[in-house]
C-alpha cells in the first residue's frame, strides 16, 4: 500500500490507537494482553477506523525505553492478528529499525516514528521497506521533552524541521509520495506551543505533505477543560473535527466511533 491508497484528497482518515504498553498515558495496561488488544482492534474496525496504529513502547512524557525484544514481543503477534482479523491497514508506532522490519514483514503497511527516522539504522530500514512513513517533530526525548521546551518561533521551527527531515528521507530513497508529517503535539511543547501549532495546521498542509494530527486526550485538552484523561472524549472529538476542517489528512484517536460520527456530521453540515 502506498500513500495514495491510504489517503483520499478532501477526506480525513481516522487512525485508531492501539497501545500494547502498561504505561501509556491514556490507556496504559488496558490492551497489554493480546486477546483484549485484538478485541479492541476489531471493535475499532467495526466502528469505522481507517487504519490501526500499534505501538509497543510508551512515548508519554517521562517514559523509559524498552528493549528491542520486549517491543517485538508486544507488537509483532498483534500486528499479524489485527491484519488477519480486521483486514484494515496497520501502522507500527516505533523508532527501532528491527521492529519496523519485523512489523512490515508481518503485514504492517506504514511506519509511524516519533523520532522522524533519526535513530541509528531507522532511515535506511524505512527506505528499504517501501511503505509510507510518518515523521514527527519532537524536541528532546520522551524522558525529558517536557522540561521547559523553548522555541523562538515554534510554527516556523517545526515546519522547517519536518521539511528538512522529509528532504533527508527523499535523498535516502523514500519517495515524496510516501511521506506524511506530524507536528508532534505534546512532544516537547508547552501549552501555548501546542495552541500555536494547532492554529497553524493549514500552514503544515501547505507544504504538500499529508498532515497527521494527534491530540486525542492529551494534556492540551486537559488544561483547556480541567478534566482528567478519562473525561476528555468530548474535547478530543472537538479537536479532531477542527483538525479535519483545517485540512488534516488523518487524525490519530482513542475514541474511534465518536470521532467517525462527528466527522460525518461536520462534513455533511459544513
Amino acid at each position: 500500500m502506498n500513500r495514495a491508497e491510504l489517503f483520499i484528497p478532501g477526506q480525513t482518515r481516522v487512525m485508531g490507537i492501539l497501545n500494547t504498553t502498561p504505561d501509556s498515558f491514556a490507556d496504559g495496561g488496558l490492551w497489554a494482553a493480546r486477546e483484549p488488544a485484538l478485541g479492541h482492534a476489531v471493535h475499532m474496525a467495526e466502528m469505522g477506523a481507517d487504519i490501526i496504529d500499534i505501538g509497543g513502547e510508551s512515548t508519554r512524557p517521562g517514559a523509559q525505553e524498552v528493549s528491542i525484544q520486549e517491543e517485538l514481543d508486544r507488537v509483532i503477534p498483534l500486528v499479524e492478528a489485527v491484519v488477519r482479523e480486521t483486514g484494515l491497514p496497520v501502522s507500527v508506532d516505533t523508532s527501532k529499525p528491527e521492529v519496523m522490519e519485523a512489523a512490515v514483514k508481518s503485514g504492517a503497511c506504514m511506519i509511524n516514528d516519533v523520532y522522524a527516522l533519526r535513530r541509528e539504522g531507522a532511515l535506511d530500514m524505512a527506505a528499504g521497506l517501501h511503505v509510507p512513513v510518518c515523521i514527527m517533530h519532537m524536541q528532546g526525548r520522551p524522558r525529558d521533552m517536557q522540561q521547559e521546551p523553548r522555541y523562538s518561533d515554534v510554527v516556523g521551527e517545526v515546519i522547517q524541521f519536518l521539511l528538512a527531515r522529509a528532504g533527508v528521507c527523499e535523498v535516502a530513497g523514500i519517495p515524496r509520495g510516501n511521506i506524511v508529517i506530524d507536528p508532534g503535539f505534546g512532544f516537547g511543547k508547552s501549552h501555548q506551543h501546542n495552541i500555536d501549532l494547532f492554529r497553524a495546521i493549514p500552514r503544515f498542509c501547505e507544504t504538500g505533505y499529508p498532515v497527521l494530527v494527534g491530540v486525542s486526550r492529551k494534556t492540551l485538552l486537559g488544561t483547556l477543560t480541567s478534566r482528567p484523561v478519562s473525561e476528555r472524549v468530548a474535547a478530543s472529538i472537538a479537536a479532531a473535527v477542527l483538525a479535519a476542517q483545517a485540512g488534516a489528512a488523518m487524525v490519530r484517536v482513542h475514541d474511534v466511533a465518536e470521532t467517525v460520527d462527528a466527522l460525518k456530521v461536520a462534513k455533511a453540515l459544513a
